[in-house]
């Protein structure tokens, strides 16, 4: 009987690294690049248990055949060389371009529809509508990738992937090559006090300091308006409109795939005293890059020290 490979992630990883002479080689945001990688593991190396803290999952043989229902998963599978071993993913995989998209859905799985690509293995950020259970119910393997709450725990994320795909030297080399890059442009980036508010969307959803998002302003040294609100520490609780105004941000930050634009904001009413609005500091990030964990990470990081670094002095 084989041996169960089953190790803590981050040991997995830093042996991993010590044998491939620590180090990677390839940018981690071009996510395509690992795509004609073949599998660094063999049949030997399997079964392995992956525990990804919601729970394990053990696969007991190298899977072929994945379907990606996260497109932050997506993104981490062609980055770590699994490209050639996903054969769907949902409508929001739209990164890389060589993501085979479909209309699978992440929000209201299809588990017949999922079935019907003969998976040997499924990857969700979410266990929505009992997908999981449903799932084994088909003796179809499901693991639960979710966004992390810190920078930190979403190497572990990536860890996962890496081991239960059979590439944890390619993994090693991207969370190595991640950890560099993040490092960089957080030395790179601009400190300050600011008073900031990331709002997700028009019903006043924000990321807090308990999301990777927030653990990013966290690390700049903003204070985030919306920790207040996250009593559940969620990392996405919702905000009323007196909260915003009484917590007076002084950075506004919202997506480009809301259905407002910065100038909407402004002329909220009530909002006019704001310190934001008042001095023109809205600003507009990536969507994809700002909601989703994965290799390119160092672009959000880039992209929220820009728009610290655009806020304008007090008028008046």
């Amino acid at each position: 009987m084989k041996q169960l490979r089953h190790l803590p992630l981050a040991l997995v990883l830093a042996t991993s690294l010590t044998l491939t002479g620590c180090g990677g080689t390839g940018s981690a945001e071009d996510t395509g690049s690992a795509e004609d990688t073949s599998p660094s593991a063999s049949p030997a190396d399997y079964p392995v248990t992956v525990d990804t803290g919601n729970g394990e999952v053990t696969l007991d043989e190298q899977p072929e055949r994945i379907v990606s229902l996260s497109p932050s998963a997506t993104e981490i599978l062609f980055a770590i060389g699994a490209a050639d071993q996903v054969i769907a993913a949902d409508e929001y995989s739209t990164y890389p371009a060589s993501a085979p998209t479909t209309d699978l859905s992440a929000y209201d799985p299809n588990v017949e529809a999922i079935a019907g690509y003969e998976p040997d293995l499924v990857v969700v950020a979410n266990d929505t509508d009992g997908i999981v259970a449903a799932l084994a119910e088909l003796d179809i393997p499901t693991i639960v990738n979710p966004a992390p709450a810190t920078i930190e725990e979403g190497y572990d994320g990536v860890a996962a992937l890496g081991l239960a795909t059979g590439h944890v030297d390619e993994t090693a080399e991207v969370v190595a090559d991640m950890r560099a890059q993040v490092d960089e442009a957080l030395t790179a980036a601009p400190r300050g006090s600011l008073r900031v508010y990331h709002e997700l969307d028009e019903n006043l959803y924000a990321a807090s300091s308990h999301s990777f998002i927030g653990s990013v302003y966290d690390a700049l040294g903003a204070t985030n308006v919306a920790d207040a609100a996250d009593t559940q520490k969620s990392g996405y609780p919702q905000l009323t409109e007196e909260a915003v105004i009484a917590a007076d941000p002084e950075l506004i930050v919202i997506t480009d795939q809301v259905s407002y634009t910065a100038d909407d904001v402004a002329t909220r009413p009530g909002w006019e005293n704001v310190s934001a609005v008042r001095n023109g500091n809205i600003v507009t990030v990536d969507a994809d890059i700002s909601s989703r964990w994965g290799p390119r990470l160092p672009q959000l990081i880039e992209s929220i020290a820009d728009a610290i670094a655009s806020v304008k002095a007090p008028v008046g």
